[in-house]
């Protein structure tokens, strides 16, 4: 994988890995035969994710600006921080061991975007761990603004990155599961 195809420095997926989606374009899936099934699981999937970061997103913008109590705070960051870093790690737990294996049999010319795939879920294990780290002091320290905001801050650097991933991702194992008949 080139360098400038790291999760921190990309903008988009790039070009030599567009063939499939450019073949079955994001505003086509849903109407797609094989849709109903892995690749609508697979996006729900996503759009979960990105929902719990924005929750927690609000939530700690909210409680810094006083208008949500600590301990709501805290038990919505237990609950959804809970939900999103957990959820991030069996996902691609699964992903990296079960569903891209077989995909890059159906796709080896994918081989490229599966080692993407596979880089950003190791780029991304460093924030989970920060923002795991920094979700628990907040919980034991709930009406500490310091704690919150460094949470904030964390899951402001964090987001991007999530989003960048899951929306490559999509573009790369969508087609993927559509074209083959997946699921």
């Amino acid at each position: 994988m080139a360098d400038d195809d790291s999760l921190s420095v990309r903008p988009c997926l790039p070009d030599a890995l567009r063939a499939l989606v450019e073949d079955l374009p994001r505003s086509a899936w849903s109407a797609h035969p094989s849709f109903r099934g892995l690749a609508e699981f697979w996006l729900e999937k996503h759009l979960s994710f990105r929902r719990l970061s924005d929750l927690l997103l609000r939530d700690l913008r909210l409680a810094l600006d006083g208008n949500l109590a600590p301990e709501i705070l805290s038990n919505r960051v237990w609950h959804h921080g809970g939900m999103l870093v957990g959820g991030l790690h069996d996902h691609h737990g699964v992903e990296d061991h079960h569903y891209f294996p077989a995909m890059l049999r159906l796709e080896p010319r994918m081989d490229r975007g599966f080692a993407l795939l596979d880089a950003d879920h190791h780029a991304l294990d460093p924030w989970l761990e920060r923002l795991a780290a920094e979700a628990n002091s907040l919980i034991g320290a709930s009406s500490d603004r310091e704690e919150a905001a460094r949470l904030l801050a964390s899951l402001e650097g964090f987001a991007p990155f999530l989003e960048r991933h899951l929306e490559d991702e999509e573009d790369l194992i969508v087609p993927v599961i559509l074209r083959h008949g997946m699921g």
